[in-house]
């Protein structure tokens, strides 16, 4: 797999996880989940934060850690 093709499954997974924590903070707040499911509501959403989470935290470092490599050092000319 090169560089550009591990990069954009890097890009869709950090997609991914910012979306589960978006619905996550849905259900808490404006789908009323805990209020109508009580403590498995909570569950659910906690659940989807934390996948979201572990999802979008890991990839934007190893991301920043492919382009410094991608970059070529400058010499100084002089």
């Amino acid at each position: 797999m090169n560089d550009k093709k591990r990069i954009r499954l890097l890009q869709i997974i950090m997609l991914i996880g910012i979306c589960l924590i978006l619905l996550g903070h849905y259900f808490i707040s404006y789908a009323n989940l805990p209020e109508t499911m009580g403590v498995k509501g909570i569950i659910i959403s906690a659940m989807c934060i934390a996948l979201g989470i572990i999802f979008s935290l890991p990839t934007k470092i190893y991301l920043t850690i492919l382009l410094m490599r991608r970059e070529k050092p400058v010499k100084d000319e002089k």
